[in-house]
């Protein structure tokens, strides 16, 4: 009876040890499969890392933790994010110092309903290596204004002098020939309430990528968390940087779902330089 229990444990396990079901895959933009260490080097050699995620993926949450503590073995790092509002700095700021408690931060900083399980990690990772922990986006209430009004109305709104050197001068520059803001701009008919979406996102796009521009330190690495869209066909955040300097070495990453991620679907080519590709049916994280 022993053995016969052995036997069948033995081979429930070669069974579990032959089952191949990854949770996920990295590939280039031409849909060559990548591994760690391959973005882990190019991350290396770059001024700007563009990580594009998921908001609600837990796999990209979990490799932007370990991107950054790896890179930071190696590279002093700047840590900078859209799930922050640039007016939110010295909260972030007397949160990393120590000054006040997470619950001042969760309750002041306009944190997204996931930041606890998602991003704090990452926040908090700053905060023992004293790291830089930039808000580059730009508060919501400004970017609502747009999208229902347009950026004309931004001009008319009393902006402190302390926000405004961290928002893009205006009349900003929006290329709609791109195709994130030409389908974006195609679309606003089915929002009539808010007929200046692309707008709003360009907006966004431009805010970002000043404040990531003004914190670029040499010799160190600033790594960015944004959705996906903000930086995918390097378009968005990473169009901005590169008109303020065509010379800055940026590395984006983006993520995207499929249901079988054994190959790079044809859509998500040249997405980024790599894409983290997950299964649709993995869980959310919200």
């Amino acid at each position: 009876m022993l053995k016969k229990i052995v036997l069948i444990g033995l081979t429930a396990s070669l069974i579990l040890m032959s089952f191949d079901k990854p949770a996920w895959k990295l590939y280039t933009k031409n849909g060559k499969s990548s591994d760690y260490k391959a973005l882990l080097d190019q991350c290396s050699k770059s001024d700007v890392i563009l990580f594009g995620e998921i908001h609600n993926n837990p796999i990209a949450h979990w490799l932007q933790l370990d991107l950054a503590k790896d890179l930071s073995k190696n590279h002093p790092l700047v840590l900078g994010a859209e799930f922050f509002e640039t007016d939110n700095q010295d909260i972030i700021n007397e949160y990393l110092s120590g000054l006040i408690e997470y619950r001042h931060l969760k309750s002041e900083a306009k944190v997204w309903d996931n930041f606890e399980t998602d991003y704090l990690p990452l926040v908090n990772f700053a905060k023992a290596k004293q790291f830089q922990f930039i808000a580059t986006n730009i508060p919501r209430r400004y970017a609502s204004v747009v999208a229902r009004l347009g950026l004309d109305t931004l001009a008319k709104i009393p902006i402190s002098e302390y926000l405004k050197t961290k928002l893009p001068e205006l009349p900003i520059e929006i290329d709609f020939t791109l195709p994130g803001y030409k389908v974006l701009k195609e679309h606003t008919g089915t929002h009539s309430h808010m007929g200046f979406i692309a707008e709003a996102q360009a907006l966004k796009d431009a805010t970002m990528a000043k404040n990531i521009y003004q914190n670029l330190q040499k010799g160190t690495l600033l790594m960015h968390i944004n959705g996906a869209y903000h930086s995918n066909n390097y378009e968005g955040i990473y169009w901005y940087l590169k008109k303020y300097n065509p010379e800055i070495k940026i590395t984006t990453i983006s993520t995207v779902e499929q249901e079988d991620i054994s190959n790079l679907a044809k859509e998500s080519l040249s997405l980024a330089d790599f894409i983290i590709v997950t299964p649709g049916s993995m869980t959310k994280t919200h």
